[in-house]
């Protein structure tokens, strides 16, 4: 008798094990799919996993059926809204398709962590994949990956072998511009992101076109890393020079920086600075003054890239790209009128 018939718990691993006369290292293997386990030993394992009923039977059924149903998605390794809103919303996306969706994160832009995170995604049984990484490059690896899996990516990322759906990050920056000049600002300063991310080069480049086209010079540019705290920081130091009366934030949270900077030097937004930023995340929203923004649709990008991986697994037509990937200039109580 085995210790869960006697216990009348469920079946363990070990039960498994002993039933298929292998090790429990074995039929951890075999569950997951692993390549270096034989077919006689696979078998035996799922024979004994389905017999007993053991809890990861569905996995034995993937692997008799050849299907997972798992979207993986790979993902910067950040504490930001944006991160967070891409998980859930995949998550959203997938359920409604019957799939279910596996994240790993990378902790840099670098492709050999890249490589290792889309490595670790197609071991683990992911059917295809969401690549949600500001990428400046592709590579001979990723490629083949992307020919052999269906592949999407968010934030324009160059993968040449994928489906990409991202927002135009120049014009994302060049709404904020025009907007903060056409208030009489003489010049619009910038806080920008991280120059290894893709989404600060373009937002960068939108911000000078921008101020090109109204004849006037750009202001030395202050690299941030997308924080309140680096927003902060740069702030102290900016706002001591009277004469800067407008800025755009890479994003939100560095935005929310810039204002507490403002607050604390005794200086008023938006009498003395305007301050925008890009993203609308919630708490723009409720933030003291409310912040001027550019809402970015995560949600339906996020969407648009699961369901058309999804579909090309089912061999179904993609589907129509939405017409709302547009980014939104939404204006609120911390930018206006320049100061005589």
């Amino acid at each position: 008798m085995s210790d869960h018939e006697r216990t009348g718990k469920g079946p363990s691993m070990a039960d498994v094990a002993a039933r298929a006369g292998v090790s429990a290292q074995t039929v951890s293997r075999a569950l997951r799919g692993h390549p270096y386990v034989t077919v006689d030993k696979r078998d035996r394992v799922l024979a004994a996993a389905e017999t007993l009923g053991y809890r990861m039977n569905a996995a034995a059924k993937a692997l008799s059926s050849g299907r997972t149903r798992l979207v993986g998605v790979v993902m910067m390794a950040t504490d930001g809204y944006a991160g967070a809103a891409t998980h859930a919303l995949a998550e959203q996306a997938a359920r409604t398709r019957g799939y279910g969706v596996t994240v790993t994160q990378t902790p840099s832009l670098e492709l050999p962590e890249v490589l290792a995170a889309v490595r670790r995604l197609e071991e683990g049984g992911a059917e295809a994949l969401v690549l949600a990484l500001p990428l400046r490059q592709s590579d001979p690896m990723l490629e083949d990956v992307a020919a052999r899996l269906p592949t999407a990516t968010i934030g324009g990322s160059p993968v040449l072998a994928a489906r990409r759906f991202d927002v135009d990050q120049q014009e994302v920056a060049r709404l904020v511009t025009d907007h903060l000049l056409g208030l009489g600002h003489r010049t619009v300063h910038h806080v920008s992101g991280p120059v290894d991310w893709i989404d600060a080069v373009q937002r960068e480049q939108g911000w000078r076109d921008a101020l090109d086209r109204h004849g006037t010079a750009a202001p030395d540019v202050l690299r941030g890393d997308w924080s309140a705290a680096a927003g902060h920081r740069i702030g102290l130091a900016l706002f001591e020079d009277p004469a800067v009366t407008a800025v755009l934030a890479a994003n939100d949270d560095t935005a929310i920086g810039l204002v507490r900077a403002l607050h604390d030097l005794g200086r008023h937004v938006p009498g003395d600075v305007s301050v925008a930023g890009v993203d609308d995340i919630p708490l723009a929203a409720f933030t003291s003054p409310r912040l001027t923004t550019v809402r970015q649709p995560f949600q339906a990008l996020t969407r648009i890239a699961v369901s058309t991986v999804i579909a090309h697994l089912e061999g179904s037509a993609a589907p129509v790209v939405d017409t709302d990937l547009a980014p939104e200039l939404v204006v609120r109580e911390s930018t206006g009128s320049a100061r005589p």
